[in-house]
């Protein structure tokens, strides 16, 4: 057992979780920033205006990188800070940002992983329709190459799009995140403009000599609530086929599943001739975050084809979330058992728990030590894991839930923007020295 030369350890960010300065520099309102001024819509109506104030804090935070030993740092690149509008015209400042994003890492030893979308959809493009609007695939491809003119000679891994199928439920279907729409079913369309928009971004990054091309999506074990009730069997099913296949399938092979356990509306109607062969453009891995596993049941009533069941027989973090770093196991070698050949190198970019402000965090250490056991499990069993990727560095804006949850290895005083390493970024940078050192 142990992990592959070159394997990646790394700790992940997203723009306007930690950024601040949303004002600043020529940046223009994004659907979260919206959201969050909308009364009711995030706890306690906190905002992501400040954040971590990354923007002005950028050295500070790289110096705790370099000192955790990292060799990759996975962020994101806020859409308006390039483009404030959507479309048109770029913001130099915005891409001087981000290059000396780039230069401070690559002085500091450390390799930048950088996602192209983490939520943060211009406004002015959601006003013109958003995701289900066929038009931002194509927006998206042009501020993809915008950035990709400017930095791909220096990024090592770039990733088009985090966690499109959070965008699609949480953002369109539910509406507990931006844009705040709720369509349940209806929202599935947005599915398949998210894809297009990845895979014209993997031309457009192609097309400016990017390195290693890939796309982080979120992944979730699906359990029947009882294993004899073939109902509850396909409740799971239906609720894999929506977090689990609704966008693999496509990028791996070429082609939507059968969305008819779902009982939405077929994707037929918003699919042209080419777009699925430009989804599904080679890739050079996988991105994916997990948290915890879902149990689900046959629905009562409702519109949707299963209903959540909580998982109490296993510990949990401070947001109620179940500890199961066997899941994350299962989870990678099913996707290497679903996939086969088609499926490229992974690497886990997210994972991670929230506890409260404590530094000491010996429940983090934990979760972290046992879940990176269970990477170390699979690649023993012969899945291709390149990189493990803690969410999170900071303690940042943790989206609908604001400043409550505490995800970072480095706390953050929100008053003063004090950072203290936790115990487990000592952890952390203990282990991964230990595991260089074998």
């Amino acid at each position: 057992m142990g992990f592959p030369p070159g394997f990646r350890w790394g700790t992940a960010t997203a723009a306007y979780q930690i950024e601040g300065a949303v004002t600043v520099a020529g940046r223009g309102p994004s659907i979260w920033d919206t959201f969050a001024h909308t009364p009711g819509r995030v706890r306690d109506g906190h905002t992501g205006d400040v954040a971590c104030d990354h923007y002005h804090r950028t050295a500070e935070d790289l110096d705790l990188l370099a000192g955790l030993g990292t060799d990759t740092y996975r962020f994101s690149i806020a859409w308006p800070r390039i483009v404030p509008t959507g479309s048109g015209l770029v913001e130099p400042r915005g891409l001087d940002f981000y290059d000396r994003l780039v230069d401070g890492l690559l002085e500091r030893g450390i390799a930048p992983a950088a996602t192209l979308y983490h939520w943060d959809l211009p406004q002015p493009l959601e006003d013109a329709g958003g995701w289900l609007n066929r038009d931002t695939a194509q927006r998206f491809s042009d501020y993809t190459a915008m950035v990709a003119a400017r930095l791909a000679d220096r990024v090592e891994l770039w990733m088009t799009l985090n966690e499109p199928v959070v965008t699609t439920a949480y953002g369109y279907a539910f509406g507990n995140y931006a844009p705040g729409r709720a369509l349940l079913l209806d929202a599935l369309p947005t599915a398949h403009h998210q894809l297009l928009a990845h895979g014209l971004g993997v031309a457009a990054l192609r097309a400016h000599g990017a390195r290693s091309v890939g796309i982080a999506n979120h992944y979730s074990p699906a359990w029947p609530a009882d294993e004899s009730s073939t109902a509850d069997r396909a409740a799971a099913g239906a609720f894999d086929l929506f977090m689990n296949r609704l966008f693999t399938d496509a990028l791996l092979l070429g082609r939507h599943p059968d969305l008819t356990p779902l009982g939405g509306p077929p994707l037929d109607p918003w699919i042209r001739d080419g777009d699925l062969a430009t989804i599904a453009a080679p890739l050079d891995f996988l991105g994916v975050n997990y948290y915890q596993p879902t149990r689900l049941r046959a629905p009562a009533d409702g519109p949707l084809p299963f209903d959540l069941v909580p998982i109490e027989e296993y510990p949990a973090t401070g947001l109620g979330w179940p500890i199961v770093p066997a899941a994350l196991n299962s989870l990678l070698t099913t996707l290497a058992e679903r996939y086969g050949d088609a499926l490229p190198p992974l690497y886990v970019t997210e994972n991670g728990c929230s506890y409260g402000a404590e530094l000491d965090d010996p429940a983090r250490v934990a979760f972290l030590d046992a879940h990176i056991k269970a990477v170390e499990d699979a690649i023993a069993a012969g899945v291709d894991v390149r990189g493990y990727f803690v969410w999170s560095l900071l303690d940042n804006f943790e989206w609908a839930e604001g400043y409550h949850p505490r995800f970072g290895l480095v706390h953050v005083d929100y008053t003063t923007q004090h950072r203290t390493p936790r115990t487990s970024y000592t952890w952390y940078r203990d282990h991964i020295q230990a595991t260089r050192s074998r």
